[in-house]
């Protein structure tokens, strides 16, 4: 992709299905095509893909035993009318060499064009249909999964499409940074909304102007690449067991409409188009739930400590960057005075590093009651493995970093659980603070990164070589798709401005060097490392050209969901200290040892801390 392209293009989208092979004749005999499509339903292998571009375009593929990448490829490049062989052809984490056996039927797959050899040229996604195996044979909306998990969903599903059919429009979602819409029943009431992943904010579509990287890239939040909190909030309904926190039933769809978005291309021009197209896309699809208002429109005193307390370790679990009172919606009960919480807007959950989360429950004296006997259980029976092996199952295109801060969210909140830690205390120690203007690790960071330093240490693996240091604690922000130039920066303010850890460890084994080597049973966590960390993050907030970034501001007080930030607003941005995915299997087996071995004294220090203050402010301050 050119740079012209990277401040994405936009194009008209593709809504064909169509069947291998791509006949090149113009006209078949209704016998020969009867025939021509009995042999290909023979041969198919049952499996549908829907492929989308990093502008966002969507066109469904139905695959037979035979086809591989190469051919794959082959019947885009004729479809989109582009080249296709400098692309790649993406599967969560995976590239797909040339071998389809793991894509599952129904999945979607990304088509990327690569840096170094991106063509100037524009697809034209609109396929001609002058060959009759280009026509549509999917429906309006298809659920991309089969499992019983949206079962609900399906005669929702029904009623819309027979709205749509009679000519009941979606209508707009006018607030917020990306592009969502109601669907609605013959009745006119909304039934459900819809978030197209290449509409989101900085996606290629995005409505209200904020566009300017292509889907896979680092979004919102650095450590959640654009395109993928669809399936983040699809994640967060299917770890919500026994609708436990009430999370209403989400699914991930392929949907067709004029009513979407697709910006404008002629001269760069990133405007809407006037005219409606009717065009196919990947969306989080999520029942609709009629509310009285929200939780930032009303007092939190009145909501059921139960409820609080259940959303909160769906938030923990999830590791939530985003809750707010904005996406906590609130409905009269019809007993006096009670209320019912319903949390949504997940799609920023599960971050592929540690980063700050956001829980406003944080302050409500809800979240400082222990837990409930049925709480506890609820959390004892939790099992993180068991979880990733389901989202592999349900999302295989989830990525496994993200599946990794599953496990340590989870391992954490089992552990703090059962130490007898309060909802408040937890969250809590998985926040940053800030010091001096700076942005400091949370202590769940630094036992990450004690846990991370004890694995290398104890010399089980092989040494690193040199240089591996800086990258061990970044967000990998895909240099192969983004040249990271002083221009790149200059062009996307945005943009995460990152700092190295590295010279730090080496620092820190240095003075375990000098310290007495002996060590307790269970390994305490090294005096050093906090201060150390405190200290290396001032003057460290530094873009990549050399230039000092723009002060970190934790924006407690603000709302920082999609539907309640300022579209002119500098969204403030997150820097990664602890990045999980880049350990080998056995030395993450290994991390997760020493990580619940750092928990106990962890945990036990937290308790003194706090007892220490409760003896000094005395009980003005409890509950």
């Amino acid at each position: 992709m050119s740079r012209n392209l990277d401040s994405p293009v936009q194009t008209q989208m593709a809504v064909a299905v169509f069947k291998p092979p791509l006949s090149g004749g113009n006209k078949m005999e209704g016998k020969q095509h009867r025939h021509h499509h009995h042999h290909l339903k023979r041969q198919s292998s049952g499996r549908r893909v829907f492929v989308q571009t990093e502008t966002g375009c969507v066109l469904g593929m139905e695959l037979d035993r035979s086809d591989n990448v190469h051919t794959v490829k082959k019947r885009l490049q004729i479809a989109l009318n582009f080249p296709t062989e400098e692309s790649s052809l993406t599967y969560g984490d995976m590239v797909l060499t040339n071998d389809l056996s793991a894509v599952r039927n129904d999945s979607p797959l990304l088509l990327k064009r690569n840096l170094m050899h991106r063509s100037s040229s524009t697809p034209c996604l609109s396929p001609t249909g002058r060959d009759l195996e280009q026509k549509d044979r999917s429906g309006p909306i298809e659920i991309l999964n089969q499992s019983e998990c949206f079962s609900v969903l399906k005669q929702m599903v029904k009623d819309i499409v027979k709205a749509m059919k009679a000519g009941v429009d979606p209508l707009p979602v006018h607030s917020g940074l990306g592009g969502a819409y109601y669907f609605r029943n013959k009745k006119g009431e909304s039934v459900a909304i819809v978030k197209p992943t290449d509409e989101e904010p900085f996606a290629p579509n995005n409505p209200k102007g904020f566009v300017g990287r292509a889907l896979g890239q680092p979004g919102l939040k650095s450590s959640v690449r654009v395109g993928e909190t669809g399936f983040r909030e699809v994640a967060a309904y299917l770890l919500d067991y026994n609708r436990f926190a009430n999370v209403p039933p989400t699914a991930l769809v392929k949907i067709t409409h004029s009513v979407f978005n697709v910006n404008d291309n002629v001269k760069g021009n990133k405007t809407p188009r006037e005219e409606k197209i009717v065009v196919s896309k990947i969306a989080s699809f999520q029942k609709f739930v009629e509310h009285d208002f929200d939780a930032s429109d009303h007092g939190t005193s009145s909501f059921p400590v139960a409820s609080v307390h259940r959303i909160g370790i769906l938030d923990v679990r999830i590791f939530n960057t985003d809750r707010h009172g904005g996406n906590l919606l609130v409905k009269k009960v019809k007993t006096f005075g009670e209320v019912e919480l319903i949390p949504i807007d997940h799609g920023l959950c599960l971050p592929e590093t540690l980063e700050d989360p956001y829980f406003e429950w944080i302050h409500w004296p809800q979240a400082s009651l222990p837990f409930s006997d049925e709480e506890v259980e609820y959390i004892q029976k939790l099992d993180p493995f068991k979880d990733c092996e389901m989202l592999r199952r349900e999302l295989p295109m989830i990525r496994e970093a993200c599946l990794r801060v599953l496990v340590v969210s989870t391992v954490f909140l089992k552990e703090a659980a059962s130490f007898g830690l309060c909802l408040a205390e937890i969250g809590e120690m998985m926040s940053r603070e800030f010091r001096g203007g700076e942005e400091e690790p949370s202590e769940l960071e630094v036992l990450c990164i004690e846990a991370k330093r004890l694995v290398t240490e104890r010399d089980v693996f092989s040494p690193r070589s040199d240089g591996v240091g800086e990258a061990e604690f970044q967000f990998d922000l895909d240099c192969d798709e983004i040249q990271l130039t002083d221009d790149y920066f200059m062009r996307n303010p945005f943009s995460n401005g990152r700092c190295s850890l590295g010279k730090l460890e080496e620092e820190e084994d240095e003075d375990e060097e000098i310290e007495d080597s002996t060590e307790d049973a269970v390994p305490m966590i090294s005096s050093t490392v906090l201060s150390k960390l405190s200290t290396s993050m001032k003057n460290t907030h530094l873009n990549m050209g050399g230039t000092m970034s723009k002060p970190l501001t934790r924006g407690k007080s603000e709302n920082t969901s999609f539907g309640h930030k300022s579209a002119n607003e500098q969204l403030p941005v997150s820097g990664s200290f602890v990045k999980v995915a880049d350990m080998k299997e056995e030395e993450w087996v290994m991390f997760l040892e020493r990580f619940q071995e750092l928990l106990g004294p962890a945990f036990a220090k937290r308790k003194t801390v706090m007892v220490s203050k409760r003896q000094r402010l005395g009980t003005s301050c409890q509950f």
